[in-house]
């Protein structure tokens, strides 16, 4: 199931990296795929008040409403706004929501919902980096307290840290947020060593790899801290901030991850969705600013969540040697209290 943010277009810079092309771009190649007759693309409907501020401050709403009444309007040095914009980011919110509500019921269907503005940025008080309202978090939230989900896993496979993410689950412990990422990078957050507080301890895991690692670097850190915290976790349902910046033609990225590398990373979270809670799986866009990476990722991933493996990767790998991330690897099993006997978060 593929929730579409038509309401999308109008946000937009056309000379900012986040612009209404990218999605058109995704779009336009999942319509020509050859599996779009497979695909059922829903309406996204905005989210309501209650749901944005079960994450959000009121101040943040308003603000995020109150830019709209500009004809255009920057809230930082990155992060714009038109008059369109406080309805897009609704019903990216909307969007995310809508595909949690596909997924928790007796008989889920993997969702994948395709929004812009993209979220992971945006904390409890603040829209930063391009992002407006959180919507993974809204989603998750969502799932918490009006679908009877007690423990929700978010995985964040964007280049850049999920710095919102954590800091509205930080001291949460039935919300396990796992995020790999190129280090050092915007915002600056995602040490391995931020692992939650308060009753929330243990439940952030930040894996934060040198520039240039790579699809042999993803899939080591999923082997040996991904997988393994999730299974620790067992989560009732997974939702990944799905971030596709960390292409290797991506302008604002530094890792080289190709198109079958991001597959590979989601075919893995579906066979542990499959594991642990019953195939509940759900994806939420994030960043990718190379159309055609970005639209051959997107492709990529719902073969994925068909359960297909047989992905033509159109862009190739990257050819560049990635560093050796065992190191952080040995580190963050060492100390991290997800990975010590006989802790359970």
């Amino acid at each position: 199931m593929i929730i579409v943010n038509s309401r999308h277009a109008a946000h937009d810079q056309p000379r900012h990296v986040e612009r209404a092309a990218r999605l058109s771009a995704a779009l336009e190649a999942l319509h020509a795929a050859p599996h779009a007759s497979g695909l059922a693309f829903i309406e996204a409907q905005p989210a309501d008040d209650a749901s944005i501020r079960a994450v959000h401050a009121d101040t943040l709403l308003d603000r995020v409403r109150w830019s709209a009444t500009q004809a255009g309007f920057w809230i930082d040095h990155d992060t714009y706004t038109t008059a369109a914009s406080h309805d897009a980011a609704r019903c990216g919110a909307g969007a995310a929501i809508q595909a949690v509500e596909g997924i928790a019921g007796s008989t889920p269907q993997r969702s994948f919902a395709l929004v812009r503005p993209p979220g992971h940025h945006a904390t409890a008080t603040r829209s930063m980096g391009f992002c407006l309202f959180n919507n993974v978090a809204i989603a998750a939230q969502h799932a918490r307290a009006r679908l009877g989900v007690g423990r929700v896993a978010i995985v964040d496979i964007d280049v850049h840290h999920g710095n919102g993410t954590q800091d509205i689950f930080y001291q949460q412990p039935d919300v396990l947020f796992c995020s790999i990422h190129a280090a050092p990078l915007y915002p600056g957050t995602g040490d391995d060593r931020e692992t939650g507080s308060g009753p929330g301890s243990g439940a952030t895991l930040n894996i934060p790899v040198p520039h240039g690692t790579g699809d042999a670097g993803a899939a080591l850190a999923f082997t040996h801290l991904i997988e393994p915290a999730l299974r620790r976790f067992q989560p009732e349902l997974i939702l990944v901030s799905a971030g596709f910046d960390g292409h290797h033609r991506d302008p604002l990225g530094l890792l080289t991850y190709s198109v079958a590398g991001y597959t590979a990373m989601i075919g893995r979270l579906c066979a542990i969705a499959d594991e642990c809670c019953g195939g509940r799986i759900a994806l939420v866009l994030e960043g990718g600013y190379d159309l055609a990476a970005l639209a051959a990722c997107v492709v990529g991933a719902t073969h994925a969540l068909a359960g297909r493996h047989d992905i033509d990767d159109p862009l190739g790998p990257s050819g560049q040697r990635e560093p050796d991330i065992t190191p952080i690897i040995t580190r963050i099993t060492a100390r991290h209290p997800l990975f010590a006997t006989g802790t359970t978060p």
